[in-house]
């Protein structure tokens, strides 16, 4: 049995604690907040202000891949998601009748739901765990190492309250969390930073639903967008939605998108928004603007190996992802749940050592750096965009095609949900004879195609964002 401490009581923190915890190790978290999910959602989401997590009221899916890790170890968790009211999309269901079943559909289903809804589940689960224990509002002020070791060793952390000792410390902080500043302030050589701003800003509001209605039309697809700004819709869990719109971050038309009005009108510009908007939904909250997203890879190896042991990422410490892939919650359960299988008791591996940091970068960035790459990409695509307002042909054409043709072709519906859900990469997915087939077909029955042409004209945005 060793003794963890996890920094941040996060998606990543809760989920590292728990599933340690029941494998039999001593856990305590320590949380910068002093309050703790209950079970009244609406009031924690929208009357909680939480400068820590500036996220936590922005739409959130929980992808295939975090469904997958919580059924296997947790399905009490996901049992009690469900019953506060998460609700379950299988991407297939997007046709009139489901295609025949192929291994692997059964992880193709989008848990929709607001992040509060998960993070009160973990809370339940990991109060109920006696080895495990949350010092809420007792941040961590800075770590405990060991500088004449080679590397140092991390051996715990301090709190303003004191010091605590640890066989391994857990990064779930976030991207703002001191660490790095910590470890080279105890002699440790710096983390090794990748950053990429996106230069796309998000402005999202919450609706519920006429009473009785749990979930709104099923057609138009949930996401459009055109050469400089996009309108997606997320469902959520007990009747709620977010309508989401996004631009570039320089775009003059971005500050009158807070105005409800303006947001409202803008967003029905777009089918997915109106088709929504129009069942008579309650607005539950003001326009939520997000800007200066970046995606951030930090690691604690550089090239002369770990630059510190006896501490390991998980989560946005790691890997800090723009959420228009909403992948950040199932990258950090992947990385919650390999910690606890590389500490189970059975293997008898020393998590404090030098090669336990090292493995667990190695695992990183086979298994976690791919999607941040694909993230990158992505965002810098979608910033090209709507920075120059107009799309390029070649690859990029070639893709939105497969994305039209996905919704009346299942087999590349399908491969499109296998990427989203994180079941394969797009080259695995998209570089298939069958598919590329198909998507070849499309372009040539759609010979005038022109990508991302939904949505209002500029001339009509204008009128409608004017101030």
């Amino acid at each position: 049995m060793a003794d963890f401490a996890v920094i941040g009581g996060g998606i990543g923190g809760l989920a590292a604690a728990l599933l340690t915890a029941r494998r039999g190790h001593r856990v305590t978290v320590f949380e910068r907040d002093s309050r703790a999910p209950g079970h009244d959602l609406d009031q924690d989401f929208f009357d909680w202000r939480r400068p820590g997590v500036p996220q936590a009221a922005q739409p959130h899916h929980l992808l295939g891949a975090a469904r997958a890790v919580l059924l296997a170890e947790a399905p009490d968790v996901y049992e009690s998601v469900l019953r506060l009211g998460a609700r379950e999309r299988h991407e297939l269901d997007w046709f009139d009748e489901r295609p025949p079943y192929r291994p692997g559909d059964e992880n193709l289903v989008v848990l929709q739901s607001r992040r509060i809804v998960l993070e009160t589940a973990l809370t339940d689960a990991l109060r109920a765990e006696p080895r495990a224990h949350v010092r809420y509002g007792e941040p961590v002020t800075g770590l405990l190492v060991d500088p004449s070791a080679s590397p140092p060793r991390v051996r715990g952390v301090r709190t303003q309250l004191g010091a605590y000792e640890a066989e391994l410390v857990i990064d779930a902080g976030g991207r703002r969390c001191g660490t790095g500043d910590w470890l080279t302030g105890a002699g440790c050589r710096p983390p090794v930073v990748e950053r990429h701003r996106t230069g796309i800003a998000y402005f999202c509001r919450w609706y519920r639903l006429p009473d009785g209605r749990l979930d709104g039309p099923t057609r138009p697809w949930t996401v459009t967008g055109g050469t400089f700004a996009g309108c997606a819709v997320f469902p959520a869990d007990n009747g709620l939605f977010a309508v989401t719109l996004f631009v570039h971050t320089e775009d003059p038309s971005r500050g009158s998108l807070r105005d409800p009005a303006v947001f409202e009108a803008a967003a029905r510009m777009f089918a997915p928004g109106a088709a929504w908007l129009e069942l008579g939904a309650e607005p539950l909250c003001p326009v939520l603007a997000t800007a200066g997203l970046d995606n951030r890879w930090s690691a604690l190896v550089d090239e002369q190996g770990p630059v510190a042991a006896g501490i390991i990422g998980i989560g946005d410490s790691i890997t800090h992802t723009n959420p228009t892939m909403a992948q950040g919650a199932s990258l950090a359960l992947w990385a919650a749940r390999r910690l606890a299988c590389e500490v189970d008791g059975e293997r008898g591996r020393d998590p404090g050592s030098p090669d336990f940091a090292a493995d667990h970068h190695d695992w990183a960035v086979r298994t976690l750096k791919p999607w941040f790459d694909f993230q990158v990409i992505t965002d810098r695509a979608i910033g090209e965009r709507f920075a120059n307002r107009e799309f390029r042909a070649g690859p990029a054409r070639e893709m939105a095609a497969l994305f039209e043709c996905a919704l009346v072709e299942p087999e590349v519906m399908r491969a499109r949900a296998r990427v989203r859900h994180l079941a394969a990469t797009p080259d695995e997915a998209y570089g298939t004879p069958e598919i590329r087939e198909r998507v070849e077909s499309w372009l040539a029955a759609h010979p005038d195609y022109v990508p991302n042409a939904l949505g209002p004209d500029r001339k009509e945005w204008e009128k409608i964002t004017a101030t």
